[in-house]
């Protein structure tokens, strides 16, 4: 009895982590251990079959992600044509601000098109991406640069935080600086006035801001997909869903705290030579 049920235990393992088609097999002729491999039998077979269809559903939904986002755009650009020729005839004060409106609503479409079209680019890329030995700390300074302008608009005066060791790791280079630049822009978006960038010595990647409209359960959904905060403007909620899948394509984690009115979101990469 006991070598039947290791023999099941070992089989089963094997099938759940290398998701083998076989079904499971025994050498005892026990008629309960065998009615008992059956109906494991069974639920494998169920399982599989469940597992064949979210596969193929999450397969065709992301095909529509992909076809939806490229259909929105020719009409949108189209619209926006139309919109910018609007703006040379005379027209009165009431009908400048309706086409004002109209013009900002097509921008938020456009991102978010565009966000639909990044984010199916993410999810649909199965192929290895290439990688590179980057050093962490010119990433970072290189990101905070490209928000000089955003962060003097919002009087935001940074406190950046980073050794003078060089923090190497083996990474995609284009998705970092996606990863980083999406971070700031969502500390900056959310900032009551203030901003810290840490890079620690074990190349965990921390910004943390001041964000007191926000909550313990906002915090906990903001990399779910298509989530939106009520006080974000022109947000599409894919943003952070974007940087949790490119981290987690370099094999990186992402977290985030919320304590004392405090947004803290940290990034860390494996260390290849660990």
């Amino acid at each position: 009895m006991k070598k039947s049920i290791n023999e099941i235990n070992v089989e089963l393992m094997d099938h759940l982590e290398n998701e083998s088609n076989a079904l499971i097999s025994i050498s005892s002729n026990d008629k309960t251990i065998k009615q008992f491999t059956n109906e494991l039998n069974k639920q494998l077979r169920l399982l599989r079959k469940q597992r064949q269809q979210y596969l193929n559903g999450n397969i065709q939904l992301k095909d529509s992600v992909t076809n939806i986002s490229h259909d929105l755009r020719t009409p949108l650009t189209a619209i926006s044509g139309y919109l910018d020729l609007l703006e040379e005839e005379n027209k009165s004060s009431e009908v400048e601000r309706y086409i004002g409106i109209i013009s900002n609503r097509v921008e938020m479409m456009k991102q978010l098109t565009e966000e639909l079209f990044r984010y199916s680019v993410v999810i649909n890329s199965e192929s290895p991406q290439e990688r590179e030995s980057v050093i962490l700390n010119n990433a970072l300074e290189e990101s905070i640069a490209q928000f000089y302008v955003e962060l003097k608009e919002r009087d935001i005066d940074p406190v950046i935080r980073m050794d003078k060791i060089k923090i190497t790791r083996y990474l995609n280079a284009s998705m970092l600086s996606r990863v980083l630049s999406n971070l700031l822009s969502n500390a900056i978006k959310y900032s009551d006035g203030d901003l810290e960038i840490k890079l620690t010595e074990t190349g965990e990647i921390v910004i943390t801001n001041t964000a007191s409209t926000l909550n313990q359960i906002q915090v906990a959904q903001l990399f779910d997909r298509y989530y939106t905060l009520n006080t974000a403007e022109n947000s599409t909620g894919l943003g952070l869903g974007i940087t949790k899948e490119l981290v987690s394509k370099m094999n990186g984690t992402i977290m985030a705290s919320y304590e004392h009115n405090k947004l803290s979101i940290s990034v860390s990469f494996l260390n290849e030579d660990d």
